[in-house]
């Protein structure tokens, strides 16, 4: 185990390697109005390019966790952050609707390694009792992204334009990958160039045994679930405030911070709460989480008023905060530090699956439904429901592996 000073470095290098991972992510749900007009797209096809990154994210899930408790958490860290900085800065040299697909879903598979790698790092560098807070802290990230990138998209996109943007973004991250390679060193990285052929074939032992254990599939279809509410909102809120709500980009940027912020705050006091409740009160309550979430996207779709919207919301961030919390911190608790590379790429395979068929669903819904987002919603409350179940079944004893 590292020691202090260099544990928190780590993460604070892994928490500012979020923060632009998801304001990579992020900032496109904003593009995608100005580049919907300069591609002459329509809410299908946008739908296809805000799902291709994650059919690219998911596909490398859990490859990125194997290789990274192969090869070793580093290693994979760094390919990933150098190869989305590639493609974060092609996105703005698109010229068709082909064109960012294959972009944005090659974007997708240099960032899918990230979080695999990162989760293991931080295993590796933590003891258990701290892990779920330090992963809260890492996970604040998309928090603070979701705060600020709505007034930093806004000021961009209408000053230096989407293509510059993402050109300035994908330089970013090659400054961050010169952090890493320089800053983060664990025991490890010496010690995974002297693998023999028994230890070598460790991994196909640990991702069988992972792939038979009940907990594992019940928290694939929790990721999933959530995450299909979270980026099906995520992605598609800004452009139904623009079309249906009928905001401008300024106006959306300023009321966008609200929920920002309220899910920077769950999410950093989630991981708090979660490190404190007893054994088997997690499931519950991010069963009960989840239940909140049904009913409020309820309301929300239904509000009368924009200012009505927003707040439903804002509380909805909060409980969403708390499931994505909670869900990796089960495997970061439950499963030896050897195979949470493996078991969090399986997991969150799940989530970016949801990723990929979220957005792409709603966009060809909402052409379906003569531009109403009626039905799309109603498919998220669907989604909070199956996830209830999937908590409320997850037998955690069954987590703990002889591996």
């Amino acid at each position: 185990m590292l020691d202090k000073r260099n544990r928190y470095l780590i993460l604070v290098l892994l928490f500012l390697g979020w923060c632009l991972g998801n304001a990579d992510r992020y900032i496109m749900n904003y593009a995608v109005v100005a580049i919907t007009e300069d591609l002459n797209l329509t809410s299908s096809t946008t739908g296809i390019i805000l799902s291709s990154f994650f059919l690219g994210y998911a596909i490398m899930q859990m490859p990125g966790g194997w290789l990274a408790d192969r090869f070793g958490a580093r290693k994979v860290l760094l390919f990933s952050v150098i190869s989305w900085s590639i493609f974060t800065g092609f996105t703005g040299a698109a010229w068709s609707l082909a064109s960012m697909v294959v972009v944005r879903f090659l974007f997708g598979i240099g960032e899918g390694g990230f979080q695999p790698s990162s989760s293991k790092i931080i295993s590796q560098a933590f003891p258990t009792r701290e892990r779920g807070r330090a992963m809260a802290i890492m996970l604040s990230s998309g928090g603070i992204m979701t705060l600020i990138i709505p007034l930093l998209s806004a000021v961009l996109l209408t000053t230096i334009g989407w293509r510059m943007t993402f050109f300035i973004f994908g330089i970013l991250g090659f400054i961050i990958a010169v952090f890493y390679w320089r800053y983060i060193k664990l025991p490890e990285d010496e010690e995974v160039e002297e693998i023999d052929e028994t230890v070598a074939a460790r991994p196909k032992g640990e991702l069988s045994s992972l792939m038979k254990t009940p907990m594992i599939w019940n928290l694939v279809i929790a990721y999933f679930c959530i995450y299909a509410v979270n980026w099906g909102l995520v992605t598609w809120i800004p452009t139904y405030l623009v079309k249906v709500r009928n905001l401008d980009l300024i106006s959306l940027g300023w009321v966008q911070t609200i929920p920002g912020l309220a899910m920077l705050i769950a999410i950093l006091l989630s991981g708090y709460i979660i490190d404190k409740l007893p054994k088997g009160w997690d499931r519950m309550a991010g069963a009960i989480s989840s239940a909140c979430i049904a009913i409020l996207i309820y309301l929300m779709v239904n509000a009368s008023s924009v200012a009505m919207f927003i707040t439903y919301q804002t509380i909805v961030n909060l409980f969403i905060s708390l499931v994505i919390v909670l869900l990796p911190a089960i495997i970061l608790k439950q499963l030896p530090s050897k195979v949470t590379g493996t078991a969090m790429g399986i997991a969150n395979t799940g989530g970016q699956l949801a990723g990929f068929v979220t957005p792409m669903l709603i966009g060809f819904l909402v052409d379906a439904f003569n531009g109403s987002f009626q039905v799309a919603f109603f498919m998220l409350v669907g989604f909070a429901i199956i996830c209830i179940v999937s908590l409320l079944t997850l037998n955690d004893k069954k987590g703990a592996l002889q591996i």
